[in-house]
């Protein structure tokens, strides 16, 4: 923040300074002012050098700006130095001293000479300065830190003569004799994450792209990007590199081609993505930036620790995928990076850990935790602590020293911001340094999560400056880990209870985490039934991983769209397998056949399922048993089932599909089954077929009565046989009306009535057989309305392909 007040030390009375004849005069009033009178922001650009030599220069240089509504006149900006001149006493003091916004005297006194006149300032107005002090006029003595301010001074219509209106603090790291100490050990890790892109859903083409949910990891990754900037700046920089193995995984995708489709845009209208380029050029520059370095792979898509510690770790399955995301991120970070990586580190957000967080990074097979020191403090020391602590069973935390870890936390975009974070950085480490001057100290910094570009460059300023001064060694985490612990140091981790409020208002509930095992049961189901498992079973159980991201703490909004968006994924692929509505079907006779249509619009072959026909009705209504299903991709399947009634009436039928181990899979279709008796009409037929013989008999008879009569024993013969075959067609003719009327009602079109009507592609056509719609000689059939044919018609519309999913 340009012209805020940094860090100072302990108030003491500096000794008065005259100034010479013909110099500027200092205010007349040297009283503390209140804040609200501070009508000019100061704000210090650069200073340079950073850690000043003997015999040297400092310069430094910034801009004013009249924040007030009266002009300023008579202004001139000047240099002080606080204290009396004396360096900082603690660390404490610098804490102490940020909370400082006024002017007052322990700020000193003007160097002489050393001032630059302003022209009148209008409200609102800007001006820059700059200012050049050899740094002996500084009169700085031994090693230490020293407080500087750079003020402006002026007056105002509301003054009754020069006073201070303005000014800004920072620090002078002082090493002029390296000997009088030994060098500090400091761990800075580089944390290389962003949050997720990777989209469940792949494009639907022969090489099925991948999809991303935007396109802005292009612009992140580009030489002038957050991800771009990480790369370029740390890979000469002795640094502990921290990934994220998704970012990974998503970069190499990226770098093979993909699409761009937001949530609500469809995997048809999806846009090529523009990053292809940029991202293969990242991945070479980072592979090589790595060579040789230490690497820290956190699990794949860096999960959420503190909340699952807090919320999740009882909810079941949440701790498997844990484990799950550790694997994933070994392979991973070796198959992209060609490095064999670290995962036994592991770095709860901002390092704030009670003892369940630590409890949930063991599970993870993590038995080193990287801890902020606000979580676990110096106990009885009286120094910093160095970083390892013991924590017992086997676990060690790294504990970040948090006024270090937090020093880039602001704007560094802001050239002021930047510089007095950088003059911060050098000043808390080597006060830490001058705690215990004769003792070789150990410690870890652990920057924000997601370094801005800017932060990034300010980050690496700060160690080169300091490890050029002398006092700082950057060394890897391994030989920090190496350390002695301290005796007097605090390691007991703190409880739950006392985990910061601020964190926990962001951390994913419990409902969350029941939502995301709603999610991997329903994707559990979805995988036994496909023939290629992996083409769904990588990239969604990868979005499941995503899903309890640490990322989603800035954007809770975003986290929830994405949740959801996978949820409406998965069960768009899973509806696109299901039984085809049917209407209500009435039955002639005591026995018959039900067709019922399943269709699979996924691009592979379903297995593994089965289909049942359930009456609600059973004393009068039952049907055959469960059938398997093997449907082809794009294909759908019919199955006759075999029915029995026992009385008249309607009957309430469900057709549900089930996995091989009996859940239910999609929704099940009901509908009605009328059942009309035929017994009535058996017995006329049967009855019909009786006269008809006895008639014909009667006939047969009368005729050969009358032939007898006439030509005698051999022609009533010869007649009799002739009238006899002319009727047996007849008797055969009955006898086949009434076996079809009897059998019609016991038989289906197909006699083994539980094998399915076929496999027909979508858009094959099956012409409805002759007679009446829905009805075939010589059996009950079901009469439908509007009920679909055992194959799609022809120009039946085909539902849009599912999207199937894959994961480089």
């Amino acid at each position: 923040m340009a012209g805020a007040l940094t860090p100072a030390a302990v108030a003491t009375t500096p000794a008065s300074r005259t100034a010479p004849a013909g110099q500027h005069q200092q205010p007349q009033k040297r009283q503390k002012q209140n804040s609200d009178d501070r009508t000019v922001r100061v704000a210090l650009n650069e200073m340079s050098p950073a850690v000043p030599t003997e015999n040297g220069t400092v310069t430094l240089t910034g801009t004013v700006t009249n924040t007030g509504r009266s002009t300023v006149t008579d202004a001139h900006v000047g240099v002080r130095v606080g204290l009396n001149g004396q360096p900082m006493a603690s660390r404490s003091h610098l804490a102490e001293i940020a909370q400082r916004t006024d002017f007052t005297y322990d700020d000193g006194d003007e160097i002489p000479d050393r001032v630059a006149d302003l022209p009148s300032l209008s409200p609102g107005v800007s001006h820059p300065f700059t200012l050049q002090v050899p740094v002996k006029e500084l009169n700085l003595r031994g090693n230490g830190v020293y407080q500087l301010g750079v003020s402006l001074t002026g007056e105002t219509k509301k003054t009754s003569g020069p006073q201070v209106l303005g000014i800004v603090r920072t620090f002078v790291p002082w090493y002029p004799d390296p000997n009088q100490t030994k060098h500090t050990q400091v761990t800075m890790v580089w944390p290389v994450i962003d949050r997720p892109h990777m989209d469940a859903r792949t494009d639907a083409d022969t090489r099925r792209t991948p999809v991303l949910r935007d396109d802005r990891l292009a612009a992140d990754l580009a030489p002038g990007g957050r991800l771009g900037q990480l790369v370029s700046v740390g890979k000469d920089l002795p640094v502990t590199w921290v990934v994220d193995p998704d970012l990974l995984a998503t970069v190499d995708t990226m770098a093979d081609g993909y699409k761009v489709a937001a949530d609500d845009v469809s995997i048809q209208d999806a846009e090529p993505g523009t990053g292809s380029e940029v991202a293969a050029r990242w991945l070479n520059e980072f592979r090589a930036a790595v060579r040789g370095k230490q690497v820290i792979a956190l699990p794949f898509a860096d999960p959420d620790l503190a909340s699952i510690a807090h919320r999740g770790k009882n909810v079941p399955e949440t701790l498997v995928h844990l484990d799950s995301a550790q694997q994933l991120a070994v392979e991973t970070t070796r198959t992209v990076l060609g490095v064999e990586p670290r995962t036994d580190v592991a770095w709860p957000m901002d390092g704030a850990a009670d003892r369940s967080v630590v409890n949930v990074a063991r599970a993870t097979k993590a038995d080193t935790v990287i801890v902020n020191s606000s979580a676990l403090g110096s106990g009885s020391m009286d120094r910093t602590p160095d970083s390892p602590r013991p924590l017992g069973g086997g676990a060690t935390a790294l504990v970040a020293d948090s006024a270090l870890s937090t020093a880039f936390d602001g704007d560094n975009a802001v050239a002021g911001e930047s510089t007095l974070a950088v003059q911060q950085f050098l000043a808390q480490s080597l006060m830490i340094t001058m705690e215990a001057p004769s003792s070789k100290r150990s410690i870890l910094v652990a920057p924000q999560r997601w370094p801005t570009a800017s932060a990034a460059q300010t980050m690496a300023k700060a160690l080169v400056e300091g490890r050029d001064g002398g006092w700082i060694t950057p060394v890897d985490l391994r030989t920090l880990e190496r350390a002695a612990p301290d005796k007097g140091a605090d390691r007991t981790l703190p409880p739950a209870s006392e985990y910061p409020g601020r964190l926990r208002k962001q951390e994913l509930s419990t409902a969350t985490f029941g939502q995301i095992r709603d999610t991997q049961d329903s994707l559990r189901g979805f995988l036994q039934i496909l023939s290629r498992k992996d083409r769904a079973d990588t990239p969604f159980s990868n979005a499941v991983l995503r899903s309890m991201s640490n990322s989603w703490r800035t954007d809770a909004a975003a986290g929830r769209a994405y949740r959801a968006s996978l949820q409406e994924h998965l069960s768009g692929l899973r509806n696109a397998v299901r039984i085809r509505d049917k209407s209500d079907v009435t039955l002639s006779g005591s026995s018959g056949t039900l067709q019922v249509t399943v269709e699979n619009n996924l691009n592979q072959k379903v297995e593994n399922l089965v289909l049942e026909l359930r009456s609600t009705q059973k004393q009068r209504f039952t049907v055959g048993q469960a059938q398997k299903v093997t449907i082809d991709g794009r294909h759908r399947k019919s199955f006759e089932f075999p029915t029995s009634a026992h009385a008249n009436g309607r009957a309430t039928v469900v057709a549900q599909l089930l996995t091989e181990d009996g859940v239910p899979y999609g929704e099940p279709v009901t509908f009605q089954v009328n059942v009309t008796s035929v017994t009535g009409t058996v017995l006329i037929v049967i009855a019909c077929g009786v006269l008809l013989l006895i008639l014909a008999g009667a006939r047969m008879y009368r005729q050969r009565k009358r032939a007898a009569l006439q030509d005698g024993t051999g022609a009533d013969h010869d007649g009799a046989a002739e009238d006899a075959e002319d009727a047996v067609p007849h008797e055969e003719a009955e006898d086949d009306a009434v076996r079809g009327a009897v059998d019609g009602g016991d038989r289906g079109p197909f006699d083994d009535g539980g094998e399915s009507t076929g496999d027909v592609p979508h858009g094959a056509g099956w012409p409805e057989p002759a007679g009446t719609p829905g009805w075939e000689p010589g059996a009950a059939r079901e009469r439908r309305s509007g009920d679909p044919g055992p194959d799609t018609a022809d120009g039946d519309p085909v539902p849009d392909a599912a999207d199937e999913k894959v994961e480089r």
